[in-house]
């Protein structure tokens, strides 16, 4: 009862954050990105942690399904981090994102690191997976938290165009936050206390579209069995910084997927 009681509490200070966030999406990102001064575990991204355990789930599906010639693609990849990381398991890694605030902070973050460059795109918009394509031929791809941010219509673009990305030999591994209470419990589970919501977390929700959630339905809907092959998909664990002193860890859910 006492949690409700306080998730209940949480409504008006939420709803007076969220009013500031813009209507377009991409006018959003683009002001949370444009705005941040700090990344890492101290920072103000909330998901942007140094990379540790996290990755440990998604090494050996990778190494199981991920043609290690290919380039692969780290579709909305924010300052970076992930794009690094997957620069030490392909001979080239490349971060897309709409937002070029992010983009030059992630050039600025990966300094001289070899086989990484960043581009902007848009992946929702028609014809960009064909772009990609014909830029890099098949390629894998990377997508980590951001399918559930996505409204469904975009999604199903965005699938769309990571298949023609993909072409033949290529794979995606996607893995999303699949946290399926009501948002008050989510944000409550993240940290956020009446009159005392994380600074990282007040960020995001007074700068960036609402989160929703992404499981097997969703993916369904967006990658449909008559085009994509479910390679392999389970629960994962998705880390964020910590709040209020404590490890931050959500239920995720991540899949590897190919093309039929």
């Amino acid at each position: 009862m006492h949690r409700f009681v306080d998730q209940l509490r949480l409504v008006p200070e939420v709803a007076y954050l969220s009013t500031r966030t813009p209507r377009n999406s991409a006018t959003a990102w683009e002001n949370y990105w444009g705005r941040v001064r700090t990344t890492g575990m101290q920072g103000e991204v909330l998901w942007d942690v140094e990379i540790g355990s996290e990755a440990d789930q998604y090494s050996a599906i990778i190494d199981a399904s991920m043609d290690a010639g290919l380039p692969i693609l780290d579709a909305g990849c924010g300052n970076g981090r992930w794009t690094r990381w997957l620069s030490q398991r392909f001979p080239i890694a490349v971060g897309l994102d709409h937002s070029s605030s992010a983009v030059k902070r992630a050039a600025v973050e990966s300094g001289d690191a070899a086989g990484v460059s960043f581009h902007v795109l848009d992946l929702t918009v028609p014809g960009t997976g064909r772009i990609l394509q014909e830029e890099h031929g098949d390629a894998n791809i990377f997508v980590r938290g951001l399918l559930h941010i996505l409204q469904p219509r975009e999604r199903v673009e965005l699938g769309r165009n990571l298949l023609e990305a993909v072409g033949r030999r290529g794979r995606v591994l996607l893995t999303e936050t699949n946290y399926r209470g009501n948002p008050l419990s989510y944000l409550h589970s993240l940290g956020a206390r009446p009159g005392s919501i994380p600074d990282p977390l007040r960020k995001a929700i007074g700068g960036i579209p609402v989160p929703g959630h992404f499981g097997p339905v969703e993916r369904s809907a967006a990658f449909p069995g008559e085009a994509w092959e479910v390679l392999s998909d389970g629960p994962a664990l998705i880390e964020a910084v910590p709040m209020n002193g404590s490890p931050t860890i959500i239920p995720g859910y991540l899949a590897m997927l190919g093309p039929r």
